[in-house]
């Protein structure tokens, strides 16, 4: 480990307080006050160094995976599906009203948005991700009892509310037990679930398509989905570990070696105290900004795509039950983009995530373009571009990482988690509505809001990137660092002090961005 760099019999004097901005610490390593709560398993920071062997490293991250992974794979798309079973006709939708109902879900989303994520601060983030997804369950079955537009209108706003925390507390949970380099390819496996939920929906409705029971097949689709979301709720709640520093699954030392390889994070475990310096800050900090924008023009495209794409699939001239079926190949393609663009991203060299995203979101451009000037005959062309629209989903986990590994300061984490998601529902809800039911099945200017949306996130995604690594130079020069240096005796000390010291990113200038 590295704290045992220091060879020499006596221990060199402790360095003064570190370098921060806008805050000191104690020089003393006995307690810091207001600290993360991984600070509980240690009685000094000096006991941060316990020797382990690589082997049990690994043993411990496999049953990490095995704890948390398995809960975070869940997908929620019903709304698409139920457009082709019936919906529309049998409730009297318009073409605008259905675009409403694929928007009202994120009214509610973007309503409880911030206060669900400040909730999720205070409460153990298992249990109330639990009870959020077994509501979410609750309030889609209630749907299939919808009688007109008003009704499932008010049903999918208190439904989005229900969600609101669902990937904020992924994200959230992702950075509590896993190191900067894990979170990509942790984040890219459970968010694999869209496409699984997306290819699974697809089979799925397939069968449902061929109930014939006293019911039309769009509410056996809320109510069979609604009832395995609410029971998922009920085993996240049961068996999802809240922290590292709590979890029953482990044993003390695997308690302590668990926070302990977090260290070089410098994001801390878990803080429960509000700190409102730290809303502030994020509220002032020009990365949360285009975090939220990132956000917002990266879902322009899912909201139109998620919620038309059957529509565009059944204009093809498919039957509904083909149509269902040929989501499959969309949802599995979304899979293995994600995947391919994790693990590349885990042999680029460090700071290649911003690269990473703008290559995948190449395919979906290219599908775009597609869609918009193939004639409509070459059937299959423009299906093969649909499908290459979903890898959208690729470089928005790569996006994702960049959040999870760039935040410090427990509140400054959860308001920046709110604002990214705060953007997704912006952009879900514009979305639709590029989709004018005049130009179906084409939906041209559906199309031109994909493109457009795809080139202004590469441009954020460009600015974000300069912007990172200038900091990083900048801290360099601040602490008379060059590249590649090896860390002393003294700094490490000061890691050590700031890792779980609940300080944010800003505030902490042993911090360094990844891009």
């Amino acid at each position: 480990m590295a704290g045992n760099a220091h060879d020499g019999s006596n221990p060199p004097p402790k360095p003064p307080a570190m370098h921060v901005e806008g805050t000191g610490i104690p020089s003393n390593t006995d307690k810091i006050h207001d600290g993360d709560a991984a600070l509980a398993l240690f009685d000094n920071l000096a006991d941060m160094h316990d020797t382990f062997e690589p082997a049990e490293e690994k043993k411990l991250i496999r049953k990490i995976d095995l704890m948390i992974l398995p809960f975070l794979a869940i997908d929620k798309t019903t709304l698409s599906y139920a457009a082709i079973f019936g919906i529309e006709e049998d409730l009297n939708l318009s073409g605008d009203e259905y675009s409403w109902l694929s928007s009202v879900f994120y009214f509610g989303f973007l309503f409880w948005s911030l206060p669900t994520n400040l909730l999720m601060q205070r409460f153990p983030v298992g249990k109330y991700l639990g009870i959020n997804i077994f509501l979410w369950g609750f309030f889609l079955m209630l749907q299939a009892a919808a009688k007109n537009f008003t009704q499932l209108a008010v049903l999918r706003v208190i439904s989005g509310a229900a969600e609101a925390c669902s990937d904020p507390a992924f994200m959230l949970i992702t950075s509590m037990w896993y190191t900067r380099r894990e979170q990509p390819i942790r984040i890219g496996l459970w968010y694999t679930a869209n496409g699984f939920g997306i290819a699974i929906g697809g089979l799925l409705g397939y069968g449902i398509g061929q109930i014939k029971g006293s019911l039309p097949s769009w509410k056996y689709e809320f109510l069979i989905i609604g009832a395995f979301c609410c029971t998922w709720g009920i085993l996240l709640f049961i068996f999802l570990p809240d922290s590292p520093v709590t979890a029953p699954q482990l044993s003390d030392r695997e308690k302590r070696l668990a926070v302990e390889r977090l260290r070089d994070n410098q994001t801390g475990i878990e803080n429960k105290n509000l700190k409102p310096r730290q809303i502030l800050e994020a509220i002032l900090d020009w990365k949360v900004w285009v975090f939220f924008l990132l956000g917002f023009s990266g879902n322009i495209p899912n909201g139109g795509i998620s919620n038309f794409g059957t529509i565009i699939i059944h204009g093809f001239g498919f039957s509904t039950l083909v149509t269902s079926l040929m989501q499959i190949p969309y949802g599995a393609f979304i899979s293995v983009m994600i995947l391919v663009a994790v693990f590349v991203n885990d042999r680029l060299p460090r700071n290649s995530r911003c690269i990473v995203a703008i290559v995948f979101l190449l395919p979906n451009l290219a599908g775009s373009f597609g869609l918009h000037y193939l004639p409509s005959s070459n059937q299959v062309g423009r299906l093969i571009c649909y499908y290459l629209t979903g890898s959208y989903n690729a470089s928005f986990v790569i996006i994702l990482s960049i959040l999870t590994g760039n935040i410090a300061g427990h509140t400054k984490k959860v308001i920046t988690n709110a604002m990214i998601f705060l953007g997704v529902c912006a952009g879900n809800i514009s979305g639709p509505f590029f989709y004018k039911s005049s130009q179906a099945p084409g939906y041209s200017l559906g199309i031109w809001s994909m493109i457009v949306a795809n080139f202004v996130e590469i441009a954020l995604i460009v600015v974000l990137g300069l912007g990172l690594a200038w900091e990083n130079r900048r801290r360099d020069r601040a602490q008379g660092i060059s590249p590649g240096d090896e860390a002393d005796y003294t700094r490490e000390l000061e890691l050590d002090r700031s890792a779980f010291s609940d300080l944010t990113d800003k505030e902490n200038l042993n911090f360094r961005y990844l891009y």
